[in-house]
């Protein structure tokens, strides 16, 4: 039974990546239009917060690709998943 914290908590982790997927559509869009630009750090920020939002906003707009800076996402990922898998074997298993 998941409790009412760890619901919430859920929610946070789901919005944080939809935000995430959001801005990399949103700066992809202002880089099309030569529009004011979301700060790099902003961006890099909402990966580290976001992770998985971040790299589908990344495939799908195919934005970002060639910066160096932004692979980083990847290492945020790969430490997104190790601590789901600690969260995961500490309350469930």
């Amino acid at each position: 039974m998941i409790s009412d914290l760890n619901l919430m908590f859920l929610i946070l982790y789901v919005a944080l990546n939809i935000i995430s997927f959001a801005l990399f559509g949103a700066d992809k869009r202002k880089a099309i239009k030569n529009e004011y630009r979301i700060r790099e750090s902003t961006l890099l920020i909402s990966g580290l917060l976001g992770p998985f939002g971040a790299i589908a906003g990344i495939k799908l707009f195919r934005h970002k690709t060639k910066k160096r800076k932004f692979k980083v996402i990847y290492l945020f990922l790969i430490l997104h998943l190790i601590l789901i898998f600690i969260i995961l074997k500490h309350f469930w298993f």
